[in-house]
C-alpha cells in the first residue's frame, strides 16, 4: 500500500530502470519483470508516482552511454529539465560495472536533479558511505573482468581442440550435443541451397559470383 500523503501534497516522480547482460536473459528469463516488479513494489512503498519504465537487454560493457535504455532515461530527464525525479533500480550492479562510468553516471544523473535509490543499496553521502559504494562498484567491475577473462580462456581452449566458437556462418547453425556442447550443423532448406550454389560454380554451371548470387 502506498504510503499516505496529504492531499496537497505532489508525488514524488520516479523512473524505474531494469538491466539483464544479454538477449537470452530476456527472452528466457523474467529478469526484466521481476526486476520491474521490485523496483515499483518499492515505489509503492515509498509513495512514488512511477512514470516510465526503461529496460536494457545488453551490457555495453562499462559505458552507460553503450545501453539503449540508458540513453533514452538521459535523454527522457533532459526533456523535463526542471522536474526532480527518483531513479530506481534493484541493484548496484545494474548501474554500472565500471568503476569509472559508475561516478559518471551519478553525476549525469545529478546534473539532471534526479536522485538515484537502490534496493539493495543504501547511498549515504558520507566519506564512508561514498568509500563503500566505490568499493562495490570496483568489485562489480573485477567480476565483470574475471568473467570476459575466463569466457575468452575458454573459446581459445575449444578452438584449440577444433570447436567452432564464432557466429554460425551462413548455411549452419549451432546445436547442442551432450558430449561436445555446441556443434555446427547444416540449416536447411538454407544449407542445401549454398551447396548447390557452391557445387555449381565449381562445375561451370555459374561462370561469376553475380550469377551465384542471382541464383
Amino acid at each position: 500500500m502506498a504510503v499516505e500523503r496529504l492531499q496537497t501534497e505532489p508525488a514524488v516522480a520516479a523512473l524505474i530502470y531494469c538491466r539483464v547482460s544479454t538477449t537470452k536473459q530476456k527472452t528466457e528469463g523474467a529478469g526484466l519483470e521481476s526486476q520491474e516488479h521490485r523496483c515499483r513494489q518499492f515505489a509503492d512503498g515509498k509513495g512514488y508516482d512511477v512514470e516510465m519504465v526503461f529496460p536494457d537487454d545488453a551490457s555495453g560493457g562499462g559505458d552507460f552511454m553503450q545501453r539503449p535504455g540508458m540513453r533514452a532515461m538521459l535523454a527522457y530527464l533532459d526533456a523535463q529539465k526542471g522536474k526532480p525525479y527518483v531513479v530506481i533500480f534493484d541493484d548496484l550492479k545494474r548501474f554500472a560495472r565500471d568503476t569509472e562510468f559508475h561516478f559518471k553516471l551519478r553525476r549525469a544523473f545529478a546534473e539532471r536533479g534526479a536522485h538515484v535509490e537502490c534496493l539493495n543499496f543504501t547511498f549515504e553521502d558520507t566519506p564512508e558511505g561514498k568509500f563503500i559504494e566505490t568499493i562495490i562498484a570496483a568489485q562489480g567491475e573485477l567480476e565483470r573482468d574475471q568473467n570476459r577473462r575466463q569466457v575468452k580462456q575458454k573459446m581459445v581452449a575449444r578452438v584449440e581442440k577444433g570447436y567452432w566458437v564464432f557466429h554460425a556462418p551462413v548455411g549452419y547453425k549451432f546445436t547442442t550435443d551432450r558430449a561436445h556442447g555446441k556443434l555446427l550443423a547444416p540449416d536447411e532448406p538454407i544449407a542445401d541451397c549454398l551447396r548447390e550454389a557452391l557445387t555449381g560454380y565449381a562445375e561451370g554451371r555459374f561462370r561469376s559470383q553475380a550469377e551465384v548470387q542471382r541464383f
